[in-house]
């Protein structure tokens, strides 16, 4: 034992004569101890947490026996009954630690992955738009230099060039339109001014405005609906979204087929839903149908004409959705795919 009364140096032979027992019984016990966390390294951070505090616990038990020579006395009784009540506080402390920091670190991880999500989804909406806005400006630009050089000058040639200028500008005003659409809600700016507004009235004046387009194309556009609910919402930007899912059907249906809307209600919510004649989304496409940008295959790219977005449609309409706490989702179905939108009904 070393006494309170004996000089510095009496007390550094004790722990000279002491160092070598000591290492003789905890040194493997946290050798021990590494290889059990190197074993567990692909394990919860909960529990190479747990094992972390034990080591020095139980080092500690360790050499404090082998030094005693494993004889009981009251001081030795007292110093493993310490050991032992660290222990009770340091298990439960690692567990409740561990799973703080493991909370954080997935929260980092999906916050990283987030980020990395929303940086490729910003690189393909500037090679989109980039790509989308230079074909029609480059067919403005061919045009009008004809038109201002006299290489056009019948007025029924004049007249067509006029038509296709105007075709095109509109064309990059719609672009225009859903980039600024698409800014307000993803910074958050989009603010809603909810009211009671029917469905039926959202639906008749949008398919009114879609029925030219899908003649054109030869495409059936029809609507039914066992009830026509009232919803809680904002009518622009109601009558956005149904656009937005309605156009978008079109475009992909060939000829002869058929758009059809179908509304009612499940639950507490307005059901809207969008069948169109696609051929189907492949399943490794299905959950990237609402990314900025995303086109998807071939067989899902859009024509080129004056109707086709820059790939922007049903992202604002998602964003559209989620602002109004609804809930957007998409599955094939039938000859398509089925476009699903529940809102919520408006308090009566």
């Amino acid at each position: 034992m070393i006494e309170p009364s004996e000089s510095f140096g009496d007390m550094l032979t004790h722990v000279w004569h002491i160092l070598p027992l000591a290492l003789v019984f905890a040194l493997p016990v946290a050798l021990l101890g590494g290889a059990v966390l190197y074993r567990l390294r692909g394990r919860s951070l909960v529990t190479s947490l747990t094992v972390l505090m034990l080591i020095p616990v139980l080092a500690t038990f360790a050499g404090v026996l082998g030094i005693s020579g494993f004889m009981f006395t009251p001081a030795l009784t007292t110093m493993l009954l310490v050991c032992l009540l660290v222990g009770v506080v340091t298990v439960p402390s690692a567990i409740i630690l561990g799973r703080a920091i493991a909370r954080r670190s997935v929260w980092e991880r999906e916050a990283r992955e987030r980020e990395r999500a929303a940086e490729a989804a910003r690189r393909d909406l500037v090679a989109w738009i980039s790509h989308d806005l230079r074909s029609p400006l480059a067919g403005i630009r061919a045009m009008a230099e004809a038109l201002a050089d006299g290489i056009v000058s019948e007025p029924g040639e004049v007249a067509g060039y006029a038509q296709r200028i105007s075709g095109e500008t509109t064309r990059l005003s719609g672009m225009v339109g859903d980039l600024f659409e698409l800014s307000r809600i993803t910074a958050g700016a989009l603010r809603l001014t909810l009211s009671a507004v029917p469905l039926q009235e959202v639906i008749s004046e949008t398919l009114a405005v879609q029925t030219p387009v899908a003649r054109q194309k030869k495409v059936k556009l029809r609507a039914d609906a066992d009830i026509w609910p009232v919803v809680a919402g904002s009518d622009p930007e109601l009558a956005r979204i149904v656009s937005n899912l309605v156009s978008n059907a079109i475009r992909h249906t060939p000829p002869d087929g058929t758009v059809a809307v179908h509304v009612g209600i499940d639950g507490d919510n307005a059901l809207l839903a969008v069948e169109d004649g696609c051929g189907g989304i492949p399943l490794e496409e299905i959950g990237r149908v609402f990314e900025v940008a995303f086109r998807g295959t071939q067989a899902r790219t859009p024509d080129r004409t004056s109707t086709t977005g820059g790939g922007l449609g049903l992202a604002i309409a998602k964003g559209l959705v989620e602002a109004h706490r609804g809930r957007i989702q998409v599955h094939n179905h039938g000859p398509g795919c089925r476009f699903e939108v529940r809102l919520p009904l408006a308090a009566r």
